[in-house]
């Protein structure tokens, strides 16, 4: 049940398809949030929420807040929530009584993540492409970003009144703009018959993106991707130490270009924030890799698209953040 009362201090919990991260959070000064240590374990390794709160628990060594706001990748609908890239089943009728709680809030992780675009103090948003400046005051502002999966939202700004969309714009269908990605939505289509963008744009899609590039002639030099898991792929290709991982991290880039432009033009067209664990890993290299071409390459709006903003969210847990400032913002 809901308390009248505002708490001091409160749980905030970002569960994912490979990772749930907690902490503690409380109001800061000037409209800030403060956040406690993170605790971060991985969703394998525990059955459910349940038992990963528990274990939260253990390793803070004190009683949990009575207050949550838990943010899921996953569609937020009534009923019982299923994990998009986990086993987990989140069952919010019980939730109070199973994690111990008086009160909470679930939402949707990218949904989080726009709270927290909203939220964040402006050193967070670091400039990438088009013009420079505050995120404007009115309008949408589309949030795009990579990880697991690929989330999507959109935040509306009037003034001082705000609303956040959460959406599954990651499950749209992947569409290719060039002869290299017709292959790669074949290669793709036979695994899986629809090809979401999610398939292309996330942490497996690098894989998919680097057999299409063998197929296609690339050299694998001495690394074999059968051999390579995708933890140590990407680390290839961030570290440049494998040609063809370098290679697929480009056409990555650019498949991401497209669908934040695709997204900025469904939503607006208005500013896009790239977020999400591989968005800030990569989110500075984006102008070398042929993002922003992509970005900007939709027929008779290309001037239209190269006059949006587009930032990068540089915060370490934005969806920790924007879990606690949705909070905030239902108590206000």
């Amino acid at each position: 049940m809901r308390t009248d009362a505002v708490a001091t201090t409160f749980a905030v919990a970002d569960i994912g398809g490979t990772h749930a991260r907690f902490a503690i959070a409380a109001p800061g000064p000037s409209g800030t949030i403060e956040l406690g240590n993170v605790t971060k374990l991985a969703t394998a390794d525990h059955g459910s929420l349940a038992a990963a709160w528990t274990a939260f628990g253990q390793c803070l060594g004190h009683p949990l807040p009575r207050a949550a706001a838990i943010a899921v990748a996953a569609p937020v609908t009534p009923g019982d929530i299923r994990m998009t890239n986990n086993s987990w089943i989140i069952e919010p009728e019980r939730l109070d009584t199973q994690l111990g709680l008086d009160d909470h809030l679930i939402l949707n992780d990218f949904a989080a993540v726009a709270h927290a675009v909203h939220s964040v103090p402006d050193e967070y948003l670091l400039h990438l492409f088009g013009p420079d400046g505050p995120l404007p005051d009115h309008g949408t502002i589309s949030v795009i970003g990579p990880g697991t999966g690929l989330g999507v939202a959109a935040l509306q700004r009037a003034g001082k009144r705000t609303h956040v969309i959460a959406t599954e714009g990651g499950h749209a269908g992947f569409a290719p703009v060039d002869a290299f990605g017709d292959r790669l939505l074949a290669r793709l289509r036979a695994r899986h018959d629809r090809v979401s963008v999610e398939r292309v744009v996330s942490g497996p899609g690098l894989r998919a993106i680097a057999e299409t590039l063998v197929e296609l002639g690339a050299e694998a030099e001495d690394t074999s991707l059968a051999a390579c898991d995708d933890r140590a792929l990407w680390t290839h290709a961030l570290e440049g130490t494998v040609r063809l991982a370098a290679a697929a991290l480009e056409r990555f880039a650019m498949c991401l270009g497209s669908a934040a432009g695709d997204v900025a033009l469904m939503h607006g067209p208005g500013p896009v924030v790239i977020a999400g664990g591989l968005g800030l890993r990569i989110g500075t290299r984006l102008g070398a890799l042929g993002f922003h071409d992509r970005f900007c390459a939709k027929g008779r709006y290309r001037e239209l698209m190269r006059s949006l903003p587009v930032k990068l969210i540089t915060h370490p847990e934005p969806g920790l953040y924007g879990a606690a400032a949705a909070w905030l913002a239902r108590q206000a």
